[in-house]
């Protein structure tokens, strides 16, 4: 952004805080659901520059669905830039602004957060109305946030189990016609032209106004941004080196162990099992397997033995008793020659009554 700058009353152009939010990526969590209506009512219309129109039909304004207990917006500056100070436009619906104005008590208790992620609980709150009734809330509200983040994110509620003051509106909205975020757009520099290189050659992040490291360059850490300690590195230093040979030459922004791994280990950082160690592990592993088959096998192979001894077994005592009991047709035959004999003595019986008979007679 460029403004109007008097220097030794001469008039020049000089450069100011842009706004690093215009035509950025916008999300809200409940969009207003009448689809007829997305095009004029849509996210991106917080960033599209445009606010001279704050009323719905002009397609300048986000609404937000209706009957919410909690309302979420936020864009995306693309990268962790420094801020100085954001605007919010809220919507007014082109009539007089004050108390009677009935979009007023939606407006009040919100929250802005300076966030490197789209949680806002990872991020800082950079403002919180607990100030503010309907007849005191500014249209165009403006706070001084110097803070660095990536998203900045608009949030209000309206939870059942809160008490909030009687002039609240019972639901949530964020109904925001423009948001703006001044700052650099550009990380390591500060002042109000934004040209002004960071004093410390190793922060990343400096505060706007005055210079004063907010966040170092990988590899340092602290106020001073002084060098990660012993085996550790990266951004903040919360990374630990690997298997180093010597981790005192561990490097300490991208944890390279410069003077090789030790035994079984390879790759920049030593955090890579060699394949050697690998084999080593995979060769137990298959004859761990191999063994557990092998046994698998032999008692399949005592229990099939078992069942076919078994039956075996059976079978020889089953024709032995079939042996030894008498078959039909003996039973046949000595049944016919027990009639024979019966037969036979029945006649001798006969025979020798007839002799008795006639010696009688």
């Amino acid at each position: 952004m460029y403004g109007l700058c008097i220097l030794f009353g001469i008039l020049i152009l000089c450069r100011a805080y842009e706004n690093i939010a215009l035509e950025k990526q916008v999300y809200q969590r409940y969009p207003y659901a009448y689809i007829k209506m997305a095009n004029l009512t849509s996210a991106d219309k917080a960033v599209d520059g445009l606010k001279s129109n704050l009323s719905v039909w002009g397609g300048q304004c986000v609404m937000s669905g209706n009957y919410k207990q909690t309302a979420t917006w936020w864009v995306n500056l693309t990268s962790i830039l420094s801020i100085h100070h954001i605007t919010i436009y809220y919507r007014t619906g082109n009539v007089a602004w004050g108390p009677e104005n009935h979009y007023a008590d939606r407006f009040l208790g919100f929250s802005l957060y300076v966030s490197n992620t789209t949680d806002k609980l990872e991020g800082t709150l950079c403002y919180k109305d607990t100030e503010f009734n309907r007849s005191t809330i500014p249209a165009v509200f403006n706070t001084t946030c110097p803070l660095h983040g990536q998203y900045v994110i608009y949030y209000n509620e309206r939870l059942d189990w809160v008490t909030y003051p009687q002039e609240y509106s019972k639901y949530a909205y964020n109904e925001i016609c423009e948001l703006e975020v001044f700052g650099c757009p550009e990380p390591g520099y500060y002042g109000v032209n934004c040209s002004t290189p960071c004093p410390d050659p190793n922060c990343r992040y400096c505060h706007i106004e005055t210079g004063a490291c907010q966040g170092c360059k990988p590899g340092y850490q602290g106020h001073r941004c002084e060098e990660c300690e012993f085996a550790t590195y990266g951004d903040q230093c919360q990374e630990t080196c690997g298997q180093c040979q010597d981790l005192t030459k561990c490097h300490y922004k991208n944890g390279t162990c410069l003077t090789g791994c030790r035994a079984g280990y390879h790759g920049a950082l030593c955090k890579t099992i060699s394949k050697r160690v690998d084999s080593c592990t995979d060769q137990l592993g298959f004859y761990i397997t191999l063994g557990l088959l092998c046994g698998c096998l032999l008692l399949n192979g005592f229990c099939i033995a078992y069942i076919v001894i078994l039956r075996q077994s059976r079978s020889q005592r089953s024709q032995k008793n079939q042996s030894e009991l008498p078959t039909i047709k003996s039973i046949a035959r000595e049944t016919e020659a027990n009639a024979d004999y019966q037969e036979l003595g029945e006649t001798d019986q006969d025979k020798t009554l007839y002799k008795a008979l006639q010696y009688t007679n």
